[in-house]
């Protein structure tokens, strides 16, 4: 596992954004562990988030690409911070922009903020986390109306690895076969688990044996097919 995957996995618990223990979840299922991004408020915490994301982007897009998209709301921020931390570690200048859930007729007019996208851009879609696959459905067709441009891809921060509520594949591998482009994770809860399963982090144990098995029951009824 990349350096940075593990330093990433860290932060998540160290700004009490991954948590374990007993949740239960918009759809109602109850799982062992659970992701709130909205816990990353602080300059530094928002700065390091950003280079995680940009580190990611690079690893699996290489710099060919020109604007990155952030959903409104939460993707709003991801975008900004991201667009930072590309400049300043790769040096190439990547263009943000995100969507106004009105139409604003006045001044800065449109449903976008920041950047326009012109025919021949590149996008990058980045979210924190996609369960449903809801918000590509209503980002999709706001950037596709732009012009003639093409999505290289889709980076959240966490993969839950988990079916879908309507298939058996996952949200990201659902988003890909549905849309026809690259959906990744910074993590997977798989490399979550292999880096922290009786491993101490920040002077714990996290997942020890008796989550492991919470864990384990947990994937046996809504996992993807993917050994954990």
């Amino acid at each position: 596992m990349e350096q940075y995957k593990k330093e990433f996995i860290e932060f998540m618990v160290e700004s009490n954004v991954l948590k374990f223990g007993e949740f239960t979840l918009k759809s109602g299922r109850k799982s062992p562990f659970f992701m709130n991004a909205g816990a990353y408020v602080t300059g530094s915490q928002l700065r390091r988030l950003g280079q995680y994301y940009a580190k990611a982007i690079h690893e699996q897009y290489g710099d060919e690409f020109d604007v990155l998209f952030g959903p409104a709301y939460k993707g709003i921020p991801l975008s900004v911070v991201t667009a930072i931390a590309y400049s300043d570690l790769y040096g190439k200048e990547i263009r943000y922009c995100s969507n106004r859930k009105e139409i604003k007729d006045h001044g800065d007019t449109g449903i976008l903020l920041g950047s326009r996208i012109e025919d021949g851009d590149r996008v990058v879609i980045i979210e924190d986390v996609t369960t449903s696959g809801k918000s590509i459905e209503e980002t999709f067709p706001i950037i596709t109306s732009q012009g003639d441009v093409e999505i290289v891809g889709l980076m959240v921060s966490l993969n839950r690895m988990e079916r879908g509520l309507s298939t058996d594949a996952s949200a990201l591998d659902e988003i890909q076969e549905k849309y026809g482009f690259a959906a990744n994770a910074i993590v997977t809860m798989q490399e979550v688990i292999e880096c922290l399963y009786n491993k101490e982090c920040l002077g714990k144990i996290l997942i020890d044996d008796k989550l492991k098995e919470a864990i384990d029951a947990y994937y046996e009824e809504y996992g993807v097919k993917k050994e954990l």
